[in-house]
């Protein structure tokens, strides 16, 4: 199976943490980079963060210095680390992996289910 599963969503209070993770199924391999965006209610779906293989990471300059991406390329999982959330980060969040090995095919562009945050002012 070739998926991509999220947890860690849920409310909180503004000023709060949260931690979102994201683990690739075992026939995902040399995923390049894995990134979170976000959807709120009438909006587009955003980039929040992203990190590539190497580590490299960027943010939206809505959410720097809040939080934090990192990654863990044995296990293909990667995690968002949100603090000093605001009602402004309400919003449902996808993990993806942008280019990935399943065999020995190359496949672009997987999305998890989502996770829902919730920022009560």
């Amino acid at each position: 199976q070739v998926e991509l599963v999220e947890s860690g969503g849920g409310l909180v209070q503004a000023g709060g943490s949260l931690r979102l993770s994201c683990a690739a199924s075992r026939s995902i391999f040399s995923i390049n980079t894995m990134g979170w965006y976000r959807q709120a209610p009438g909006k587009q779906r955003e980039l929040v963060a992203d990190i590539t293989s190497d580590g490299s990471s960027k943010y939206a300059d809505s959410v720097k210095d809040r939080f934090t991406i990192s990654r863990d390329n044995a296990k293909n999982t990667v995690t968002l680390q949100m603090n000093s959330l605001k009602p402004d980060d309400t919003a449902v969040y996808y993990c993806n992996a942008d280019r990935f090995l399943i065999g020995d095919m190359v496949a672009y562009d997987l999305w998890g289910q989502g996770t829902q945050v919730t920022v009560s002012s």
